[in-house]
């Protein structure tokens, strides 16, 4: 996966690669449970969620849960309401108190019949907000443009925070495994907390004029599958062999991992040329003389090699080493440092291992009877499914350790070639146990501690480290925005933050697994009910994954809330595509949320539009901008039969509305023209969804 994501830094950003997989001033815990749920905090009545400072969702019934000693009777008081009920076997007990408007502060306060007692003050009711997803959303307010201005002025108390530090879990979890806290904004609250919550919030609490309360709970780095349920997982299909595995994971580790391993060989088999090859490039049988070589440090795209500078999928490295009979006896161990993402490897058409995970060290025993006197063959397969890629560790990591105890360094070089790129591929299915890429495994340790708690929205910011993967992609999005509402209501708004541009600019149309996830993004905000779209296209940095106008993400995402949630009457997104017609040579294209108008920054032209016929075979457009249409020559693509805009990983945007939001990034179908169809291009009005989900016209 490449450092901060699996698509990674393709090149240095604002803070160091080793600080890439932790936003956080220091690094949080990262333990993971493999057997019983983690027990609840010793002398703790009321659950992490219930601390000084908290905000509760009003308007809706008040979950209070806890935990006590099994048999006792709680009774929770709060706002002048009072419920009892019994703690279960487990100690477990949840009482339900009737909903309030905004307001406070109150005091909330539970007691248990064998006298212990817990008080928590400074309880407001107001909306709350979950913001999840991965390193940008984790992007702490320090690390953004301007944060000293921005710092200095959060001073907002209505606006409360809730940090959830990092904890994976294989098991399901019933109480956060690290800290989690309630603060009030202040200069040093905003500091660590996530930029775009914070901004977000900044711009929404006047407007909505109550109190929010911002629960931050992500992890750089992550992919959806994490986030979602293992019910959900089973329900969607496609992940039996990693729930099969998991199943087993907390009984067994060592045999699980075998297990998977097993499964990853076949894939190799079946995706990598190489692996599927006679004989297999891991085979000492093979021998090809045209293998070029280098000193293994670093990721590849640093070798100044052009043809690995941007490269994402498969290359294999071999390595022969010349051994004694003393050397070749007993068991041996391969170190060969951390390896970005996953590898297969391989000694003397032997596996010995493979792994995933962009920073774990790969140490692998290799069993006696495995090397010989002689010439011996080191074969690794790296598949890197994201900007760096590699046996980046330094030369003197890689090595083998004798059962006489001597080492045997391989800082020597090593002959590579590549076997066929992530297009030809596909990515991987993920080790299921990973903290960030493991299935389920934040839903069971950050998600599920939230218990019960009400929400208003939330808030998604995530997808760069499953752009290898948009087609499956289509699928996990509308999955888990289904299975939230399971656990935090059927009325909850889903707010989803589009990938921005991020990569090299290219003169000519490539392949762009990015523009295909941001249409996924575009697709399911329009196809699920209360949902809305964040375009940040126009704020990416093409060598930084991690673009600091955090300010504007906050604020195009508050702009977002107050039409869906809050039913302002306020253009909240840029122009949206309604219909492309083909009338002769030209295609006109319509739009919606327009304003006062489309507006073209800095040419008499709007750019970026492409004309694609039906084997997607793409060419660029010269575009004309009418009042509020788009005109397209078509004259040299008679079977046109999509348009794109916007569509690479980082292009040229400038097409906005009179409010200055850039238009949707889209590909839509080209239909022709008839006098029926014109007229209703020319009558039909803009539609927008309201916080139930009914659709109105503007």
């Amino acid at each position: 996966m490449g450092k901060c994501s699996q698509t990674a830094l393709a090149v240095a950003t604002v803070f160091s690669l080793a600080a890439c997989t932790s936003l956080a001033s220091s690094p949080p815990p990262v333990s993971q449970s493999t057997g019983q749920p983690f027990p609840p905090r010793p002398l703790t009545l009321l659950y992490t969620t219930f601390q000084d400072h908290a905000v509760l969702q009003r308007d809706k019934p008040i979950p209070v849960w806890g935990i006590a000693k099994p048999g006792t009777t709680v009774t929770v008081t709060f706002a002048g309401e009072t419920a009892s009920t019994a703690a279960d076997a487990d100690g477990q007990w949840q009482v339900s108190l009737p909903p309030l408007k905004a307001g406070g502060p109150y005091e909330l306060t539970a007691k248990s019949t064998d006298g212990e007692t817990q008080t928590v003050t400074d309880v407001m009711m107001g909306d709350v907000y979950l913001c999840s997803g991965q390193s940008n959303m984790e992007m702490p307010l320090r690390l953004v443009s301007n944060y000293d201005t921005d710092l200095n002025s959060a001073t907002n108390t209505n606006i409360r925070l809730f940090h959830v530090q990092r904890f994976s879990s294989a098991a399901p979890q019933r109480t956060f495994g690290a800290d989690a806290s309630w603060s009030v904004t202040s200069p040093d609250a905003v500091r660590e907390f996530s930029a775009t919550c914070y901004f977000f919030g900044r711009n929404l609490q006047p407007a909505a004029n109550v109190p929010l309360g911002l629960i931050e709970d992500a992890w750089g780095g992550s992919v959806l599958q994490t986030w979602l349920s293992t019910e959900k997982a089973s329900e969607l299909g496609g992940y039996e062999n990693q729930l099969s595995v998991m199943a087993e994971f907390a009984r067994d580790p060592a045999a699980s991992k075998r297990k998977w391993l097993e499964f990853t060989s076949g894939w190799w088999r079946e995706h990598d040329p190489a692996s599927a090859a006679s004989p297999a490039w891991s085979d000492p049988a093979y021998d090809d003389g045209s293998w070029d070589q280098i000193v293994a440090a670093g990721d590849w795209e640093g070798w100044s090699i052009p043809s690995l500078s941007n490269f994402d999928g498969i290359l294999w490295m071999r390595k022969t080493v010349e051994l004694t009979a003393a050397q070749a006896k007993g068991d041996a161990v391969l170190s060969l440092g951390p390896i970005d993402d996953i590898d297969s490897t391989w000694i003397n058409g032997v596996q010995v291992g493979g792994e995933e995970g962009w920073d774990t060290p790969r140490v692998y025993t290799i069993p006696a009877g495995t090397l010989h006197e002689g010439k011996n063959l080191i074969a690794v397969g790296i598949l890197d499914t994201g900007a760096g890629g590699g046996m980046w560790g330094l030369p003197d990591d890689k090595s083998i350790t004798f059962a006489d105890g001597t080492v045997l360094k391989l800082n020597t070089p090593w002959r590579y070639k590549i076997s066929a790129p992530l297009t030809q591929t596909g990515g991987m299915p993920h080790a299921p146990w990973l903290k960030e890429s493991g299935l389920s495994m934040l839903y069971n340790g950050m998600i599920l501690p939230l218990g019960p708690t009400q929400i208003r929205g939330i808030l998604w910011y995530q997808g760069e480290s499953d752009a290898s993967h948009p087609q499956e992609y289509a699928r996990l999005l509308p999955a888990l925005i289904d299975d939230w509402r399971h656990r935090f209501g059927a009325d909850v708004s889903f707010l989803v933050v589009q990938l921005p541009g991020f990569g090299p600019a290219s003169p000519t149309l490539i392949k762009s697994d990015w523009a295909d996830l941001r249409e996924v993004q575009r697709k399911t905000v329009d196809a699920v009910p209360n949902t809305g779209l964040a375009v940040t296209m126009d704020l990416g940095q093409r060598d930084n994954i991690h673009p600091t106008n955090k300010q504007e993400v906050g604020r195009r995402l508050a702009l977002v809330a107050r039409k869906l949630i809050y039913g302002e009457a306020i253009v909240a997104s840029g122009p949206t595509p309604l219909a492309a017609v083909r009338s002769g040579n030209v295609v006109k294209l319509s739009f919606g949320n327009v304003a006062a108008g489309l507006q073209v920054y800095e040419s008499n032209r709007p750019v970026s539009f492409q004309l694609c016929d039906a084997e997607k075979h793409c060419s660029f457009a010269d575009a004309r901008q009418k009042q509020n249409e788009v005109d397209l020559d078509a004259s040299k693509m008679p079977g046109a039969a999509t348009v794109r805009f916007c569509w690479s990983d980082s292009p040229i945007c400038n097409l906005y509305n009179s409010e200055g939001l850039p238009a949707v990034p889209f590909e839509i179908p080209i239909a022709q023209a008839n006098t029926a169809h014109m007229e209703t291009l020319v009558t039909r009005k803009p539609r927008h969804r309201d916080f139930h989900g009914r659709k109105h016209a503007k």
